[in-house]
């Protein structure tokens, strides 16, 4: 995964990035609560003492695990954005890009996120900052290319994008029809369009 492992990973032992590969392999195929620490550390080579002394508990692996994805997404688009035009229209069709992307690597069931919001909806659980805070994160990239779009409209332009992007993401997992991502790329764009078109006015 090149550059996107140097980062969470680069502190862990060899066997504990087994563990965090193998738990989130598992986590996102079959569900969190789903996955307990005796198939992980069989799976991943290790003992159960190991797995709790690298992370300490379940909860913590599952911290991790929505961390370093979140870090890992957040490395390719930033590479993905970096490759795109300056033209602020086309940065946001980057994202979509980069989703319909990752999404086509990391396989059928989705976001990873909005997966574990719908196992984990309680916000003591250590994991639920990570992901209300990803998405947080989302929303403001989405606002601040929006600025750039209709200055005037920037908070309503990106949470409309927001909603197509994530709602492209939940059709995926559900696979409800072929190509969500694309379809919500293409009214991501028209919706610009007409965001542009209303600022020249």
């Amino acid at each position: 995964m090149g550059t996107s492992e140097n980062l969470r990973r680069n502190a862990m032992t060899p066997a504990a990035v087994r563990i965090l590969e193998t738990a989130g392999r598992l986590f996102y195929e079959r569900g969190i609560h789903a996955v307990g620490v005796d198939l992980i550390a069989a799976e991943a080579g290790v003992t159960k003492k190991t797995l709790y002394e690298r992370f300490g508990s379940k909860e913590q692996l599952v911290v991790d695990y929505l961390g370093d994805r979140d870090e890992r997404w957040r490395v390719f688009l930033a590479e993905r954005l970096e490759m795109s035009e300056a033209d602020p229209t086309a940065r946001v069709l980057a994202v979509f890009d980069a989703s319909r992307e990752w999404s086509a690597r990391s396989g059928p069931k989705g976001c990873s996120m909005v997966n574990a919001h719908a196992e984990i909806s309680d916000p003591a659980h250590p994991a639920y900052a990570t992901i209300t805070r990803q998405k947080e994160w989302t929303l403001a990239l989405f606002t601040d290319l929006a600025a750039d779009i209709a200055p005037d409209g920037a908070k309503d332009l990106g949470r409309s994008l927001m909603l197509l992007h994530e709602g492209a993401l939940v059709a995926h997992g559900l696979n409800i029809f072929p190509d969500a991502i694309s379809h919500a790329r293409t009214q991501a764009q028209a919706l610009m369009a007409a965001a542009a078109a209303s600022r020249g006015r």
